[in-house]
């Protein structure tokens, strides 16, 4: 019984995960550094932006850029939005743009933080089939970031677990 569970619990990670290059607890810089020290940081600009990556390594810490442009992806239960349920709205940690509410998080025990619903004009999806796997990408619609995969194993009323990097996260909350 107790390996029936173990290998279950596996196959549940594996389904969130990205084997590729897995990025350690963020030693970085906090967001509010890497958001002044980024010129294309809005949270209210939605132009697309057409960045190099060569830019983007000089501006992104290490583990945001390796999760955000290269699709690499935290270790499950370490990022700091995984276990997190305040109020407010969640941007992407590279360019600001608008991705969810935290009305549409839940507590998903996969490991990463997990949404049901994200803004439509802050993500757009891509199909991939790395990993020998068949999955939906989430990305910026802003800056074409990598944020993390869409499984359709969530809540109603989507039914849809946007299971996100908290790295690509910038979370801002509700002013009381």
């Amino acid at each position: 019984m107790k390996t029936m569970i173990s290998l279950l619990s596996l196959v549940v990670l594996h389904m969130c995960a990205q084997v590729q290059h897995p990025v350690s607890p963020s030693k970085s810089k906090i967001m509010s550094d890497t958001a002044k020290n980024n010129p294309y940081y809005s949270r209210t600009e939605r132009t697309h932006l057409n960045v190099s990556d060569t830019e983007w390594k000089q501006i992104l810490p290490p583990d945001l850029y390796a999760v955000a442009r290269e699709a690499s992806t935290e270790y499950p239960f370490t990022g700091k939005y995984n276990d997190f349920d305040q109020l407010g709205e969640y941007y992407c940690a590279v360019c600001g743009n608008h991705l969810f509410r935290s009305d549409a998080k839940f507590a998903s025990t996969c490991g990463w933080p997990s949404f049901f619903e994200a803004d439509k004009e802050g993500v757009y999806y891509k199909r991939d089939v790395s990993h020998g796997m068949e999955r939906i990408e989430v990305l910026c619609k802003r800056c074409d970031s990598h944020l993390g995969h869409l499984f359709n194993d969530g809540p109603e009323p989507t039914g849809m677990r946007y299971c996100m990097n908290s790295v690509s996260l910038d979370f801002v909350p509700d002013k009381k």
